[in-house]
């Protein structure tokens, strides 16, 4: 996309102003074949992702995939995983592209532990 296309759209302006605002942790949104990513490390991943699909490596991945914490029936929250990647050999993995591991995502990682067995890998 040229700049005088992402003008045309309003998305010079958006982009200007997100740059101008700094997130409590310092990640800066970045964009990668037509999506935002929370950050430039999420971001990198994702290329990472695309070049071991073309590899033949993983078969396909999902961004930003949603898990439901319930009990009884009862949400109690939703986990995103940045990344479900699912391999050639069979194995899928739940992915986080982490700079710091706040308290709330230690226990959300657990819950999600608990309730789904699924274990996170931190990137």
């Amino acid at each position: 996309m040229t700049v005088k296309e992402a003008r045309q759209r309003g998305l010079l302006k958006q982009v200007l102003n997100q740059q101008s605002k700094r997130s409590k942790y310092g990640n800066q949104r970045t964009f990668y074949e037509g999506r935002w990513y929370s950050s430039k490390k999420e971001a990198k991943r994702a290329g990472e992702l695309d070049l071991l699909k073309r590899a033949g490596v993983v078969l396909d991945w999902i961004p930003q995939f949603k898990l439901e914490i319930k009990h009884n029936g009862v949400k109690i929250c939703s986990y995103f995983a940045d990344f479900k990647v699912f391999y050639q050999n069979g194995r899928v993995e739940y992915e986080d592209t982490k700079g710091v591991e706040t308290a709330v995502f230690k226990l959300k990682k657990k819950m999600v532990k608990a309730f789904h067995g699924i274990d996170i890998k931190i990137i």
